[in-house]
């Protein structure tokens, strides 16, 4: 057999699937690891506790990797799952007592929303951590979702369990409290 380093995500969850053999498993894991911890790391704001959580997170993935239905990509299911187990662990520590409360469905006022994109497109990349950092975690790891790792919003709608157009609409807020925080950081920019 060739290198199994070059196989696909999914090629490799059903050669596991079919054979067992942790080899499968292992690349897999190798493949993931460091972005799940990047992303254990940017909501839990703590090393110890990411790294227990990449531990936990990859023992739910190696436990369930039989329920995988090959219907998204294996990447938003191991993101989902790093997502949830992390904000499930921030609740429980009662840091944010109300992650994601129901947004309404209207749709959202694009070009308020054209003009927030543009400005966080503009600013620095240092008093953007700054920014991300001072607003409230749920709004901070939708536009991470969005705009770092590039997931569109049908993904994002998956991940957080929420309809499209709440995903919208969550992310066009955040766009706007991200604004308003740089401006309360940066009064004279």
């Amino acid at each position: 057999m060739g290198n199994i380093k070059k196989l696909s995500d999914e090629e490799l969850l059903k050669l596991y699937l079919e054979k067992r053999s942790d080899q499968y498993f292992k690349v897999l894991h190798d493949r993931y690891i460091n972005k799940v911890y990047s992303k254990a790391i940017s909501l839990l704001k703590d090393e110890a506790m990411a790294q227990d959580a990449v531990q936990e997170i990859f023992l739910k993935i190696f436990l369930n990797l039989s329920k995988f239905t090959f219907r998204s990509k294996f990447s938003t299911w191991v993101y989902s799952i790093s997502y949830n187990y992390c904000i499930d662990l921030l609740r429980k520590q009662k840091k944010y007592k109300k992650l994601f409360t129901e947004e309404s469905d209207n749709q959202p006022d694009l070009k308020a929303d054209e003009l927030n994109e543009k400005f966080l497109k503009e600013i620095e990349f240092q008093r953007l951590g700054k920014v991300l950092d001072n607003i409230p975690i749920d709004d901070k790891t939708v536009l991470m979702m969005k705009y770092k790792d590039d997931l569109g919003i049908r993904d994002i709608s998956a991940i957080i369990g929420k309809s499209e157009s709440a995903v919208k609409m969550k992310i066009k807020r955040a766009k706007a409290k991200a604004k308003k925080t740089y401006n309360n950081l940066f009064p004279n920019e």
